[in-house]
């Protein structure tokens, strides 16, 4: 009886376990699930009959209004502002902060530890202090209403990711970098052709947060931005609310919803690559 009362206790314990972590999940998940049954709400069941996610009828007519956009600006061309946004700025960020990542990890030059150390310390400034800064000097430069401000800073490494991919890179043997030494490459062919192939899941790591980070972005565009022909998909939902007039929730909630797709698609298929990349597991045998 007293095994019995042992298994049975061992039983609800962690019964009571996953409840509660199911419970939490379902909390946190609760407004992602709220906005994408909103999709399918008309605006008086989004207002009146907040709090139920099963609307009393499914139906397409939110998505069809929202794709239709504003004018002659349909969702789709603000879905590709988006995607030449992100892929620029992501290709740019990756290649970069490997680049430095790479300088850090495995060469020899004066002042690498001052660097080093002044590259960290961009990590505890807030992107507050630098907003003003780097607008005026892009105005300065005519770059206002085009998307340079939101790409080439990018082309300059973050300091968060060249960290994370020095920690990789650190977990690699020297002596491969040595045995192609030996036989006649330079640093940059080492580069290319050993170290970039072995670090790919900290690359596809970098490529997953920081599309995540662009895409979402809503101050950039809004700081730099001002012509509805080149909003990207953050700052063209928010055109849907309207202060002076109705806001059409529907159309908004289904648009943000579609807006969550690639984001979701990306997580699904390189979710292996993001676990590894961040545990920095390093080279396998």
């Amino acid at each position: 009886m007293a095994v019995m009362s042992r298994q049975t206790k061992k039983r609800m314990t962690k019964l009571a376990y996953h409840l509660l972590v199911f419970g939490l999940g379902f909390l946190m998940i609760y407004p992602v699930l709220w906005m994408v049954s909103g999709a399918f709400k008309t605006n008086y069941e989004i207002l009146n009959e907040s709090l139920k996610l099963v609307p009393n009828s499914f139906s397409l007519d939110n998505f069809r209004r929202g794709w239709q956009g504003f004018g002659r600006l349909t969702f789709a061309h603000f879905f590709r502002n988006s995607f030449v946004i992100t892929t620029a700025a992501t290709a740019g960020i990756t290649l970069s902060s490997a680049m430095v990542a790479y300088a850090f990890s495995r060469l020899r030059f004066p002042g690498r530890q001052f660097f080093f150390i002044s590259m960290m310390a961009t990590l505890m400034l807030p992107a507050q202090v630098v907003m003003i800064p780097q607008y005026i000097i892009f105005r300065n430069l005519g770059f206002i209403n085009t998307y340079v401000p939101l790409i080439l800073p990018a082309w300059f490494s973050r300091a968060f990711f060249v960290f994370m991919i020095m920690q990789f890179i650190r977990g690699l043997p020297k002596e491969l970098d040595e045995a192609a030494i030996i036989d006649g490459c330079s640093f940059y062919s080492v580069f290319y052709r050993i170290t970039m192939p072995l670090i790919k899941p900290a690359l596809i790591t970098t490529i997953i947060i920081n599309f995540y980070w662009v895409w979402d972005d809503f101050m950039g565009p809004l700081i730099y931005l001002s012509r509805p022909a080149r909003f990207p998909v953050s700052l063209a939902i928010k055109l849907f609310a309207d202060s002076t007039s109705t806001t059409d929730f529907g159309a908004m909630f289904a648009m943000s919803t579609l807006s969550l797709l690639p984001v979701f698609l990306i997580f699904l298929f390189f979710n292996r690559y993001l676990i590894e990349g961040i545990s920095t597991s390093g080279l396998k045998g």
